[in-house]
């Protein structure tokens, strides 16, 4: 079965689903809505086809409550300030919780399918903004230019094990957990629900897979199927028979959304996307993150134009923002003394980030050029929704601070070992 059409002539796409070669029913199912740029991947469990209808309704649910609020789409997509990036992901979180609790209500009812329940990976694309949805070991990836994302996170007993140091990503092969899922929709009454939100660009192309697919894909095979050049038409029966011939032990399904490069301008975009993430990446604090994570950094992130003498910081004022030179240079200066000339790549502020004490110096723009500044409310928002990302800041704070301690000792050291010497030669008249 499969299913096309392309949305304003902005997003092509393509889906497609295959029972596999062991199964003798497909149990996944999966939505394209045209009108909302809404993209769905379920892959039920259960016995006595319920894992058919678990994955049934949570599509539906997805589709009904995001329809329901139409409203509120339309008013980001609008850019009214009535609807934010958190509006969208939580209006999607809410979809889930809804399907989760018609699936269990129905396995309460039935006790035929009691227990059933289903992996869901939703996408909604509104203008350049991309949102996640995610439960359970179905993936969403992104493939940008060369380099591919696994943006979702596996909902699994294997993927604990391997951030545990239990296993290995090559020993989890021959496991007989592989197939365990730690989070499912409908099983239990409510479910966690992971939410992300992203930049799309013009190039960009993403891959919805149920783990009848990615059971059997290497990311780094992606690239080679999802070439821009290709007929999207054909990618999903490639990406199939790549499952089939490897085993097709489970039902397959995936589509394929592709952001239209009508401009030409998606290598430049991504160039500049990457010099962002690499600047960001150079600082001490985010020294831990992995790309995915650079990349919900960078997502906060607000670029800032400065002309020539601009004053950004001033000493006294309570600093709320982390800045980063992008471009130009600043100087950093007490009053009239200069104390250091910052060039692009270097950055100031940091500790606002975590408390609200007042800027120790100024800063001023030397040249036009432009600045990422990430806000404290910014930053603790990521903190709270993402507790991995959360302990590698945190200790990657700690880090610098205990750097900074020992440097001031080292420099109050030195200063106490002057004064002495000062000291020692007035007492002794010592020339």
């Amino acid at each position: 079965m499969t299913s096309d059409t392309q949305a304003k002539d902005k997003i092509h796409f393509w889906a497609a689903t295959d029972v596999g070669k062991k199964r003798d029913h497909n149990e996944d199912n999966f939505l394209v809505d045209k009108n909302m740029n809404l993209f769905v991947v379920a892959d039920g469990m259960g016995g006595h086809a319920a894992g058919e209808v678990a994955s049934g309704i949570a599509v539906k649910s997805m589709r009904d409550i995001v329809s329901q609020n139409k409203d509120l789409i339309e008013a980001y997509e609008e850019g009214s300030a009535m609807a934010t990036r958190k509006d969208v992901a939580n209006l999607l979180e809410h979809a889930v919780h809804k399907a989760c609790e018609e699936i269990y209500s129905i396995g309460i009812r039935e006790p035929e399918k009691r227990g059933m329940g289903t992996t869901l990976s939703a996408l909604l694309i509104i203008n350049k903004d991309g949102f996640l949805a995610h439960v359970g070991d179905s993936r969403i990836y992104l493939q940008r230019g060369n380099r591919v994302i696994q943006l979702s996170e596996d909902h699994s007993l294997i993927n604990e094990l391997i951030k545990r140091g239990k296993l290995t990503a090559a020993t989890a092969e021959d496991s007989p957990y592989k197939n365990a899922v730690t989070r499912a929709v409908g099983v239990y009454e409510s479910v966690e629900v992971d939410t992300m939100d992203f930049d799309v660009l013009p190039g960009d192309q993403f891959l919805l897979a149920t783990d009848g697919l990615t059971g059997y894909l290497k990311d780094n095979e992606i690239p080679g199927i999802m070439k821009l050049d290709q007929n999207i038409k054909e990618l999903p029966a490639k990406f199939i028979d790549l499952a089939n011939d490897r085993g097709g032990k489970d039902n397959i399904t995936c589509i394929i959304v592709r952001m239209v490069d009508h401009d030409g301008k998606a290598a430049e975009l991504n160039k500049e996307i990457d010099r962002r993430i690499e600047v960001i990446k150079r600082m001490p604090i985010f020294k831990y993150l992995t790309y995915n994570e650079l990349i919900q950094v960078m997502n906060i992130t607000k670029v800032l134009s400065v002309e020539s003498s601009q004053n950004i910081v001033t000493e006294g004022d309570t600093g709320d923002a982390l800045y980063i030179v992008l471009e130009g240079a600043v100087r950093v200066h007490k009053g009239a003394v200069d104390l250091v000339t910052l060039p692009a790549g270097a950055h100031f502020g940091e500790m606002a980030l975590i408390d609200t004490s007042p800027r120790s110096a100024s800063v001023t723009a030397l040249s036009a050029g432009k600045l990422m500044m990430i806000t404290r409310e910014d930053f603790f928002h990521i903190i709270k929704a993402e507790p991995r990302m959360a302990n590698k800041l945190l200790w990657s704070f700690l880090q610098e601070l205990s750097t900074r301690l020992r440097t001031t000792n080292q420099e109050l050291s030195e200063d106490r070992r002057e004064a002495l010497e000062d000291l020692t030669e007035e007492l002794f008249d010592i020339d």
